[in-house]
């Protein structure tokens, strides 16, 4: 992943924790991946780096599939990456005409596009046992790009 250099070595516990391919192992998932992990996000969402953009907080538990705090945060920034975090979000939880409603508001922005992002929610909504493993690898795509621009704006 290509985040600044100081981010990455504060977040480097997580993902050697929990690689980026190992994360967010369900489209819909059904609680958060271990208590482990949401205690390390939870410390690392309390340090002043990642406190000052709420956008990697929200990210982040996403990441552990934490939606109800990811939630939290995202309905509160309003900005189109804050949009962003929230469509995903209600993505993942099956809420799918809510998340093309945040798609839509985001607009195009941190290089995904409403459109991409609609038909993602569609692929996902009528997934198929068989197609789920190749829509997993497009949703850690998508939260590795959106994260890599949010902590690309926290350094401009």
């Amino acid at each position: 992943m290509k985040l600044p250099h100081p981010l990455s070595e504060t977040l480097a516990p997580l993902f050697e924790k929990l690689p980026l391919d190992a994360a967010m192992p369900e489209l819909l998932p059904k609680q958060p991946i271990s208590d482990e992990l949401v205690a390390l996000v939870e410390e690392l969402t309390g340090l002043p780096s990642i406190k000052a953009n709420p956008t990697l907080a929200a990210g982040l538990w996403l990441y552990v599939d934490d939606l109800h705090r990811s939630h939290e945060l995202s309905q509160q920034i309003l900005t189109s990456e804050g949009s962003l975090w929230h469509g995903i979000m209600h993505r993942r939880e099956g809420d799918f005409w809510n998340s093309k409603y945040w798609f839509r508001k985001a607009g195009d922005s941190a290089g995904l596009s409403v459109a991409t992002a609609s038909i993602f929610v569609d692929r996902v909504e009528k997934a198929t046992p068989a197609q789920v493993p190749a829509l997993l690898t497009e949703q850690r795509a998508e939260w590795q790009k959106l994260f890599e621009w949010c902590a690309k704006e926290t350094q401009s």
